[in-house]
């Protein structure tokens, strides 16, 4: 099955174990977001600077890049917090699709508290991450889960939706 997908939320909802759970199920490449970024983003982050918008441009660019160096199909983890950013994806990978990880703050919250030490993104930015969100429901293309379901259970639901015929 050939797909360019994004697995898309705040921090903490669960993008790249479920990112790699569908590569895995669609045999395709996973990009971890996060990799892309630049090491001054990087550093905004681990100091507990929310990034903005002139942040994120060059990002979304290359991820773009990225996603269209596989023309069989990827699965990007990217947040796409904010309806320009899926669209600005949009326009460079047609088809694109968007699987919506809802979750709580306060469950992203304890998520993130509960990483290894040394990850990219500490808890003091998931409100930031809840305050840019613009919900994707309601888009084409997306698909919303419940970040609390186990992780089999989003995988299952998630291919099953992308082996329906789009409308």
């Amino acid at each position: 099955m050939t797909v360019p997908l994004v697995v898309m939320g705040v921090a903490g909802c669960g993008k790249s174990s479920l990112g790699r759970a569908l590569a895995q199920a669609l045999a395709c490449p996973l990009i971890e977001g996060d990799d892309f970024h630049t090491e001054a983003s990087r550093d905004k982050m681990r100091r507990g600077v929310p990034l903005d918008d002139a942040d994120r441009e060059g990002w979304l660019d290359r991820l773009a890049a990225e996603m269209r160096r596989h023309p069989q199909g990827a699965v990007l983890t990217c947040s796409a917090l904010k309806r320009k950013y899926r669209g600005r994806l949009r326009e460079a990978l047609p088809g694109l699709r968007f699987v919506y990880l809802r979750i709580d703050e306060p469950l992203a919250r304890e998520r993130v508290a509960a990483r290894a030490a040394e990850h990219l993104f500490p808890p003091s930015l998931v409100p930031s991450q809840f305050a840019a969100l613009e919900s994707p429901e309601g888009e084409p293309g997306v698909l919303s889960l419940d970040a609390r379901l186990p992780l089999p259970s989003l995988a299952a639901g998630a291919l099953g939706w992308l082996q329906e015929p789009r409308a």
